[in-house]
């Protein structure tokens, strides 16, 4: 069902409101450069930091922005399993094609909980589900075995996010659920090697920036161009590690102010990069020709 580059979009601020006309702009910055979907209010969209209304916007406008061109996969989840089903319920009403919802963070529960969690949100809201496994973030990593049975007993959850950078766990993922589940990457620089195993595509941050050349690795690979794909995978991998020179979203928002795009502004507890990181990170823009 989800295959192909997605962008996690990035959410631009204007005197600490979101600038929904920059929203607009990003939104189809994305399409027209090829990308095949759209996540708002993930991570990258500082989705903690938004209000339930913001929030609901966010998700409600670029549904309308985008008006069926590509999907959207709507960043839904919470560690209130009560505050997941509420934000689903939304997206569903405004006509995503799907929801991200991550494993709760900060409570840290059991792999039982994580199993009651989808299956209490699928129970109340009938959407497709992008079950998102980042342990960095969230303090869980959501096992192979769980990922088997959600997958067998909820037929809602279609695909997963894997973000806990373990190829071996992404292996496992994909043989217990005999290759039917959408296995997209969370992390950039394993986009290519999930790929390679069988996975579906990617959930990028990077893809803010250089959304055709995300794009066009999966459709390379998708057409047996495996060369192809693997080199021009090659000639941006680094500007992948420059996206996590500090915590994201900061990066990629430095970057899409850098280069024009938005004013790069943040919410705390996030803020703005120091120097040498912020130099490092214009060196690499340029070396890529963004700036």
């Amino acid at each position: 069902m989800f295959e192909g580059a997605f962008t996690a979009l990035v959410t631009p601020f204007k005197n600490g409101e979101v600038d929904y006309e920059k929203l607009e702009e990003l939104i189809e910055f994305q399409i027209q450069n090829g990308i095949h979907g759209i996540v708002p209010c993930g991570t990258t969209g500082e989705s903690a930091t938004l209000s339930h209304e913001e929030h609901k916007q966010v998700i409600k406008k670029t549904i309308e922005i985008v008006n069926k061109r590509v999907k959207v996969i709507a960043g839904t989840g919470s560690n209130n399993t009560k505050e997941a089903i509420e934000l689903t319920s939304a997206a569903r009403e405004y006509g995503a094609d799907g929801v991200l919802i991550i494993t709760p963070y900060y409570n840290k529960p059991t792999q039982e909980g994580l199993y009651l969690h989808f299956k209490k949100i699928a129970d109340e809201v009938k959407i497709p589900i992008v079950a998102y496994n980042v342990p960095g973030r969230t303090g869980v990593n959501m096992l192979p075995a769980t990922v088997e049975r959600i997958f067998k007993d909820i037929p809602e959850v279609v695909a997963v996010k894997e973000a806990s950078g373990n190829v071996s766990q992404c292996i496992e993922i994909l043989d217990r659920t005999d290759g039917k589940i959408d296995l997209l990457s969370g992390d950039d620089s394993l986009y290519f090697a999930l790929l390679a195993i069988g996975g579906k595509g990617v959930i990028s941050v990077v893809s803010n920036i250089i959304p055709h050349d995300v794009a066009e690795v999966y459709n390379k690979f998708a057409a047996g161009n495996y060369k192809e794909a693997r080199d021009l995978f090659y000639k941006y991998f680094y500007l992948t590690k420059s996206m996590f020179y500090e915590t994201n979203p900061i990066p990629v928002k430095t970057s899409l102010k850098l280069m024009g795009k938005i004013n790069g502004e943040l919410r705390l507890p996030l803020c703005e990069m120091k120097k040498e990181n912020l130099e490092k990170l214009g060196k690499d823009l340029k070396r890529y020709g963004l700036i």
